[in-house]
């Protein structure tokens, strides 16, 4: 027997069996979806696709047609004040508003298209039930339908207020992001006042180049994106080897008071993390106290002798190189207690017996910690792993909290751009959107970063959960 076929095209295969092979109700499905539900007996699911065909027709031509006929120029009409001689007067026009044709028209696009989705389905399985009818089968009543998603198919229950959510708070504004990406809206072309328009791929042109006097963000962006790199990588590793040596360290047999050195790094945590970098960010300022102290004992004059710093203060989040290796310190002390709590439970299930058979064998414990700890905390905490590398990549509150007024950038081409020095590709998109409202630019960045996070998923996520390596553990 010939094997049936799954997936995408099997899917569309017996789509064109039901549109080919279909008797009457459900060739007549194809216009109206509840044709075939009400042949069958199934008359409340047949008047709830017919209301969901109505309303979607109703919103295709009351509201949607309305945005999407003027998708492809993203409005015409620049508002102006016009005097109204019946009201004596002045009142502005009929004018166009490019923000609200873009975002009403990606909303349109993502109902016309979940509407397809249903519809395609709908008429594969009014198909089913028509072969059901011909073999004599039992066709389930709108109560057994309902009985199914408490039972066998309530997964698909569990399921739909989650994928609502992605679609709408994930889903548009990712389409929105993409498609503001080829417009020029930026201050200039702000709506309502004005009218911005498609441009293409000029934002991403300006991105990877650095021609023109003023046109430097292809400058700013690589070098951001080289630090923001450096710093996902080194903030990964150094709170995550840190937090596992802390582990250790505590959990150790001659560390006197394990649970009042745990309980004191787990106090760390309790404060705001915001409390935290914005004390910390006083305590290394220009005129802080880290300063003073270091200027009564004699080191800020020593580095200035030496030529490493020119000011009559050390410039620890002030100055390029000083502010990037200042920035990775202050992450180790913040995140190394969230690490070493992921660690210790972790390190709590290494197998015994292991560890006993390579001491017997004659391991060194820096052996043991690099052939059979590390291993297995990767094997356990690997998607972790992405999960915080992506995340740091993403690290707004470190840099922003850190830096915020109190870094500024004396190199003209990043100036030019609105960024800095320590600016991840997140906080120079935050600044480009709240402070200079550059929102084609912005987008063009977003882009790029969700790009960025997503290949390192997936292939992170390939690497560390292909091949079954559990058995190598046990």
């Amino acid at each position: 027997m010939k094997k049936k076929k799954s997936g995408i095209g099997g899917f569309f295969k017996e789509f064109g069996e039901a549109v080919v092979k279909g008797d009457l109700f459900v060739k007549l499905s194809l216009v109206w979806m509840g044709a075939g539900y009400i042949r069958r007996k199934q008359i409340i699911k047949g008047i709830l696709m017919t209301l969901l065909e109505v309303a979607v027709i109703v919103f295709t031509f009351g509201f949607a047609t309305e945005y999407v006929r003027d998708f492809g120029t993203l409005g015409t009409v620049q508002q102006e004040t016009v005097f109204n001689i019946v009201t004596m007067q002045n009142e502005f026009n009929d004018y166009d508003n490019s923000f609200m044709i873009l975002l009403f028209s990606v909303i349109s696009f993502v109902v016309w298209f979940t509407f397809l989705v249903i519809w395609l389905k709908n008429e594969v399985t009014v198909y089913r039930l028509q072969k059901k009818a011909q073999a004599g089968e039992h066709i389930n009543t709108f109560v057994e339908d309902l009985q199914q998603f408490k039972n066998d198919k309530f997964y698909i229950t569990l399921l739909a207020l989650p994928v609502m959510g992605v679609v709408i708070f994930t889903i548009v504004p990712l389409l929105i992001l993409i498609a503001v990406a080829f417009t020029n809206y930026d201050q200039g072309h702000m709506p309502p006042s004005a009218l911005f328009t498609w441009v293409g791929f000029t934002n991403f042109k300006n991105l990877f180049s650095s021609g023109g006097m003023t046109i430097t963000f292809g400058y700013a962006f690589r070098r951001i994106l080289i630090w923001t790199l450096v710093w996902a990588l080194f903030a990964t590793a150094t709170t995550y080897i840190g937090g596992i040596l802390l582990s250790l360290l505590i959990n150790n047999k001659r560390t006197k008071l394990p649970k009042l050195w745990r309980t004191l790094f787990i106090v760390t945590i309790a404060v705001p993390q915001f409390v935290s970098l914005l004390l910390v960010r006083n305590f290394f300022a220009n005129n802080g106290i880290m300063n003073t102290i270091c200027a009564n004992a004699g080191i800020t004059q020593w580095l200035r002798d030496i030529g490493a710093i020119s000011t009559s203060y050390i410039p620890f989040l002030s100055a390029p190189g000083w502010a990037h290796v200042m920035i990775i310190l202050i992450n180790i002390w913040i995140g190394v207690p969230y690490q070493m709590l992921i660690a210790t439970g972790v390190l709590m299930n290494i197998p015994s017996d292991q560890l006993e058979s390579a001491k017997i064998d004659g391991a060194t414990p820096m052996q043991s910690f690099i052939h059979i700890t590390m291993p297995y905390m990767l094997f356990v905490t690997g998607p972790s792993l992405v999960t915080d590398f992506v995340k740091n990549i993403n690290n707004f509150n470190v840099i922003y909290l850190l830096t915020q007024g109190v870094y500024t950038t004396t190199n003209q081409a990043m100036a030019n751009s609105q960024a800095k020095e320590v600016d991840l590709l997140i906080t120079w998109l935050f600044n480009l959107t709240q402070g200079y409202y550059n929102y084609k630019m912005a987008s063009t960045i977003g882009i790029i970063v969700f790009i960025l996070c997503a290949v390192f998923t997936l292939i992170a996520f390939s690497r560390f959960l292909k091949g079954d390596r559990e058995e190598a553990f046990r």
